[in-house]
């Protein structure tokens, strides 16, 4: 029963999307597992750009189904305005988007309370996208949640709306000094939007344990990355879900034996956005190139990432975690015409030095990585078709890397686009 999963190995924006779409095109379905719309899957082909943020990125690919599964949040106005931008691009998307009847709403007051816990922080702000997701999945284990199967029954929806925003206009008037908001207007947009996503709906669960039983293929993608998971991340600077590979069975509801290829999207480097501890985090010239070269700024919000050299001590446990199989290795080209490559081996904390993650924040702040260091390498690796074309010190920072996860290298990007991807 083959079940691809595909997940981030450091703290997002490996590159997912990319790998995802260039997968897609070997499989039946792809299923998205958690998060929401502060996810952005960007994708790169011809002459389009696209960065998704709900809709799972085998979109573009003809005879492929897209599910968004019950662990996701869904953002209804962000869902229908990325629909609408996908079928203006002239792709179908009704009869090949499926969205779990499970899966719970991000409403107003989540995307009021997510903002407004932020500046109430102020410095110790989670630095997170603004959304309302971490709200939203606060009421899903409070119990308390609104999930699209609730909009089918208006009188239902109208009273489980009045009790949440009850407590909800307390705390945001009482604590945080905001408006108010409006339930009639929010029953109305939400009831609009049933109208809407009524041809999208269905037991994702049973379609894809059907699937499963009738051999088609399915890849799961996840959004995020494993070290910002809410249980084994560098808490509380983290996401709300979870963007490991036990995730995959509980937000797609498919059995973990199912399961036969976990693929690592490694960045060639390290970086990471918003708050939270980054022991290789570079704040020099070479900090600086990489965001200039790897355009690295957030495809949801637009902030300027954290970059540093790559960590192998992030990467093999998050291997441990998570099981990969094999790795996929993004924006390589970024590191090209750098002197000098360096790749933290291990830390050193106080008066001790470990190969060991600590992902407590107390102790994650004060590792002071331990590099070794490595021959950079020259020339543009766009035109390249084949790894043994690759300059000979760029497939040696390639051969260290698996060696030191101990997990082969399947895919090398050297651009942004579909067809600048080597297959190894």
């Amino acid at each position: 029963m083959p079940v691809t999963v595909v997940i981030g190995s450091q703290w997002g924006d490996e590159g997912k999307g990319k790998i995802v779409d260039l997968l897609a095109p070997e499989v039946d379905i792809v299923a998205r597992y958690q998060g929401g719309a502060n996810a952005g899957h960007t994708i790169v082909w011809d002459d389009q750009h696209f960065v998704l943020h709900l809709i799972p990125s085998g979109i573009f690919h003809e005879g492929v189904t897209c599910v968004i599964g019950n662990g996701v949040v869904i953002d209804p106005v962000a869902l229908m305005e990325e629909i609408r931008q996908v079928e203006a691009l002239g792709f179908q998307v009704e009869g090949r988007l499926l969205i779990s009847h499970n899966a719970h709403l991000i409403m107003p007051y989540h995307k009021a309370l997510d903002k407004a816990r932020e500046r109430w922080r102020d410095a110790e702000a989670i630095g997170t996208t603004g959304r309302g997701i971490g709200p939203a999945y606060v009421d899903k284990f409070a119990r308390t949640g609104i999930r699209v199967v609730d909009l089918l029954d208006r009188d239902g929806l109208r009273e489980k709306l009045c009790t949440a925003l009850d407590e909800k206009n307390a705390i945001l008037q009482s604590v945080y000094h905001d408006e108010a908001i409006d339930v009639e207007a929010m029953i109305e947009e939400y009831v609009d939007f049933d109208q809407r996503i009524d041809p999208f709906v269905t037991d994702t669960t049973a379609f894809l344990g059907q699937a499963l039983a009738n051999g088609k293929r399915i890849l799961a993608e996840g959004a995020q990355g494993a070290l910002l998971d809410v249980d084994f991340g560098t808490y509380p600077y983290v996401t709300s879900s979870h963007p490991t590979a036990g995730g995959c069975c509980t937000g797609l509801g498919v059995p973990p034996t199912s399961i036969d290829r976990i693929v690592g999207i490694v960045k060639a480097y390290t970086t990471r956005v918003g708050n939270g501890p980054f022991p290789t985090e570079l704040q020099d010239d070479d900090g600086e190139l990489l965001r200039a070269q790897g355009h690295e700024f957030g495809a949801t919000t637009g902030r300027p990432r954290r970059c540093g050299w790559l960590d192998t001590v992030a990467l093999r446990y998050t291997a441990r975690l998570n099981g990969f199989t094999d790795l996929a290795v993004t924006k390589l080209d970024v590191l090209a015409g750098m002197y000098e490559l360096k790749v933290c081996m291990a830390y050193r904390i106080g008066d001790k030095t470990t190969e060991r993650f600590p992902n407590d924040i107390a102790t994650l702040e004060r590792a002071e990585p331990i590099y070794e260091t490595l021959p950079g390498f020259d020339g543009d690796l766009s035109g390249i078709e084949a790894v043994e074309d690759l300059p000979g010190d760029a497939r040696d920072y390639l051969k260290f890397i698996s060696d030191v996860i101990g997990v082969p290298i399947s895919m090398i990007s050297t651009g942004p686009r579909r067809e600048e991807t080597l297959v190894v």
